[in-house]
């Protein structure tokens, strides 16, 4: 009944612009918490080598495991995204796979192969590898989130803004310069943007977390793992957070040279102006081309822009209206993130005067931990945000300029987009609902103690009982080995009656 609904009120080009937006939406926050968690646990582990302390083994132990699921289901959910390039967009793989095909086999390479080789290591190798060898699996599963963001970014930015490329006669994409295609103008400021959202939003869930346990009476027993997690937070947001302003920013001084369009939807700007307003608040109107119920700062879009209070921002207008994107989405999309952006900059500022203070695990501190356990899952919302700005301001272009939308599609029927749409929404909710419900499960039940200094000393796969026995501290191992094997041979068996069980 669903389906008929969708198809009767959507097209299957819609219906597949929703379907992907879904799916990308669901993967986009699993690796980005995967590329800050892979870096917070290596900075775990380094402190406790540094230090001995076991209350840095005790939260690693408990976030890989964090780590683990998030890890798994963002590999999941990405293979589903890789498919959907040739079931609902095959055109756009044809006639940009030279280009694409390349960029994502070097990500899978370099990144996948690197990861997956030493994940097994950090996941199961604690006290069966060397702590120096584990330590370095653990970073090199970090080094690889990096570079697998990389190449990603490189195959997206490409698409945003294209260039080391040419148009074949049959319609393809040809590479022409591999430098110009991966170093292209938006990705340097793009790379730089989304790893520090990365590791923004995994700060602020972890010094959440962190806040929780310090303020619940369920868990007096963690406050030292909480203090642990929020001081470690604490700096991310108090460093991070003003340079991802300062990023963003720059970032749309780029997009203002290179997609015009897209920072005209964000703004809501129908006409060229001078010294432009920034409009704070209005419902765009995509068919009248204006806005109602603006309420504007003047001189500040225009401020921001071009850094001048006399600078020109061109309007919507500029564009044919089958050439702009969708603004609503865009305008909305843009104020939730720079929203969040700054409520970060707040609790980072806020966490510095709790610093200088000495407040900042002060049980008495509440608002100031009820303010970051409200953060916790801000950050995958503007992250969602940011790449609904990204992705939606793109339209109607699936390469910036080059490839229309409406020209990728694969020649799919409406019904059949509809019914896979309803089985990724089922399968989705199911299996990342109860990955999410595990990962809730493990964070209440909190970090276990570090109690068997055994798990420190790895074995050899090859120990004979009486190296086993030397390795336990029994000193007598040798003697105890000859007297077991003399007894096996010379004494004679107990002939007491068992009932058949020898």
């Amino acid at each position: 009944m669903f389906a008929t609904f969708m198809i009767s009120q959507l097209d299957a080009l819609t219906l597949a612009r929703i379907q992907f937006a879904f799916v990308i939406s669901w993967h986009i926050v699993f690796p980005a918490f995967s590329i800050g968690l892979a870096a917070f646990l290596t900075v775990l582990e380094f402190r406790w080598l540094k230090s001995g302390e076991p209350i840095y083994a005790e939260v690693y132990k408990h976030w890989v495991k964090i780590f683990a699921v998030v890890f798994g289901m963002g590999v999941v959910s990405g293979v589903v995204m890789s498919y959907q390039f040739g079931t609902n967009w095959a055109v756009f793989s044809d006639r940009a796979g030279n280009v694409m095909g390349p960029l994502l086999a070097y990500e899978v390479l370099t990144a996948f192969f690197l990861e997956a080789s030493f994940l097994g290591i950090m996941l199961f190798g604690w006290g069966r590898v060397s702590k120096r060898m584990h330590f370095a699996s653990t970073a090199i599963v970090s080094i690889g989130t990096l570079i697998s963001g990389f190449w990603i970014l490189a195959a997206n930015s490409f698409m945003q803004t294209p260039q080391g490329f040419m148009m074949g006669a049959d319609g393809l994409l040809y590479p022409t310069n591999w430098l110009e295609i991966i170093f292209n103008p938006s990705f340097p400021y793009r790379y730089a943007h989304m790893m520090t959202a990365a590791f923004l939003t995994t700060a602020f869930v972890i010094g959440g977390i962190g806040a929780y346990y310090l303020q619940s009476k369920k868990h007096t027993e963690h406050r030292k793992h909480g203090r642990v997690m929020l001081g470690m937070a604490m700096i991310m947001a108090i460093f991070v957070a003003p340079m991802q302003i300062l990023i963003g920013d720059m970032h749309g001084l780029n997009t203002l040279e290179h997609q015009p369009a897209k920072v005209a939807a964000m703004e809501g700007m129908w006409e060229n102006e001078r010294g432009a307003p920034l409009v704070l608040f209005a419902i765009p109107d995509q068919k009248a081309e204006k806005n109602h119920y603006e309420v504007k700062i003047p001189y500040l879009s225009g401020l921001i822009l071009t850094h001048s209070l006399d600078g020109e921002v061109k309007g919507l207008k500029n564009w044919v209206p089958e050439d702009r994107p969708y603004v609503p989405i865009v305008f909305w999309s843009f104020r939730v993130m720079v929203g969040i952006g700054m409520l970060m900059l707040l609790v980072g500022l806020f966490s510095l005067y709790k610093y200088f203070k000495k407040q900042q695990f002060d049980p008495e501190s509440k608002w100031f931990h009820r303010a970051w356990m409200m953060m916790t899952p801000l950050g995958f919302v503007a992250l969602l945000a940011g790449w609904f700005v990204t992705e939606t301001g793109r339209q109607p272009w699936t390469v910036y300029g080059v490839i229309r939308t409406a020209e990728s599609m694969s020649p799919v029927a409406a019904q059949q987009v509809a019914t896979t749409l309803i089985g990724f929404i089922v399968l989705y909710i199911f299996v990342f609902g109860a990955g999410s419900f595990y990962i809730l499960r493990l964070i209440a039940k909190g970090p276990q103690p570090y109690e068997d200094p055994a798990d420190d000393n790895f074995y050899e796969h090859s120990v004979t009982e009486g190296q086993g026995r030397t390795l336990s501290g029994d000193n007598n191992a040798s003697d105890k080995v000859e007297q077991d094997s003399a007894e096996s041979i010379d004494t004679p068996a107990n002939d007491k009656d068992d009932g058949g069980l020898r």
